[in-house]
């Protein structure tokens, strides 16, 4: 048994098909409010499993009959590892909830290379279906209201963001829920067709990483045209376009990535999308919030995407 792929402290993929991951401190949901939210952790779908973590603002659970916005978040990773339970997205999410006043779902999707795309987005979707159903049921979405609904994730969790908006779209969800806008986080997309960036000097190892993760996550025999990973592959028409929520897309300076999330959000242009923005944290690095989600670049990503949920 051999070594096929690694992501030296997180994954390891063998040749018999076997996986290990290694995952850094977790932190547990807790029903005690405590800096501001409250956590409990939920099953969306226990055939497949697909799992999450809801957050919600300490106001709504102390009287207040306000109606609240709902953040749907995926989590980063590559499509092979993450999860809800680390401490950088709880704590993240947490504050989010807390800062923003709204109720924030958190999506623990199957992982590749045992579920390969397009399983994360079939699972992520199915998310938006279980909030439709418990709304009337869960107490703590007593308060949520759907027709703000807005769609975050990072890295693969913002290509994920993508791809479950247009399903949307396709499945006309719009009369149930109402996405009022996507906030992807350092989006990773891809394509066969090397960028300047990743032709550089220089640039092997990261392009190393990332065609690894892309060999793990989509379909065993497709290359990186997948339409999962070359968001230019997507098949819609104009009239669905012109559905297609407001976007802002989020960046970092030092980050790999930054030329694929400029792309990504030059061709929403391209195809008309309302309101696309393109918001660059200087001097950090790819998913700065999750390694120091209590930092000031944080604390500042979180009020840009509160003050973008508040326009839109």
């Amino acid at each position: 048994m051999s070594l096929v792929a690694e992501a030296p402290g997180y994954l390891q993929v063998f040749s018999d098909g076997s996986v290990e991951r290694f995952a850094p401190e977790i932190v547990p949901a807790s029903l005690e409010s405590t800096n501001g939210y409250s956590s409990k952790d939920v099953i969306i779908d226990s055939s497949k499993p697909v799992t999450g973590r809801l957050f919600l603002p300490s106001i709504a659970s102390t009287g207040s009959k306000n109606k609240l916005p709902v953040i749907v978040y995926f989590h980063g990773g590559g499509f092979c590892i993450g999860s809800t339970t680390w401490a950088g997205y709880h704590h993240f999410l947490g504050d989010l909830s807390a800062a923003s006043q709204s109720i924030v779902l958190s999506v623990d999707y199957r992982l590749a290379p045992e579920n390969r795309l397009p399983i994360a987005y079939e699972d992520c979707y199915s998310s938006l279906d279980w909030l439709v159903r418990q709304v009337g049921s869960e107490p703590w979405l007593e308060q949520a209201d759907l027709s703000r609904m807005f769609l975050s994730g990072d890295s693969a969790g913002g290509n994920i963001v993508h791809h479950v908006a247009i399903k949307s779209i396709q499945n006309n969800s719009c009369h149930i829920i109402k996405i009022k806008g996507l906030l992807p986080i350092h989006p990773y997309f891809g394509s066969e067709q090397r960028t300047e960036k990743e032709k550089a000097e220089g640039a092997a190892g990261e392009v190393a990483s990332n065609d690894m993760f892309w060999r793990q996550s989509i379909p065993e025999g497709l290359n990186r045209d997948y339409y999962g990973c070359n968001f230019q592959k997507a098949e819609l028409s104009a009239a669905e376009w012109s559905q297609f929520p407001s976007v802002v897309v989020f960046v970092a300076g030092l980050d790999f990535l930054k030329e694929r999330g400029e792309m990504y959000a030059e061709f929403l242009r391209t195809k008309g999308v309302k309101m696309t923005r393109l918001v660059e944290t200087e001097g950090e690095s790819h998913v700065f919030h999750v390694f120091y989600p209590k930092s000031e670049a944080t604390r500042l990503l979180q009020q840009q995407m509160i003050e973008f949920m508040k326009s839109s």
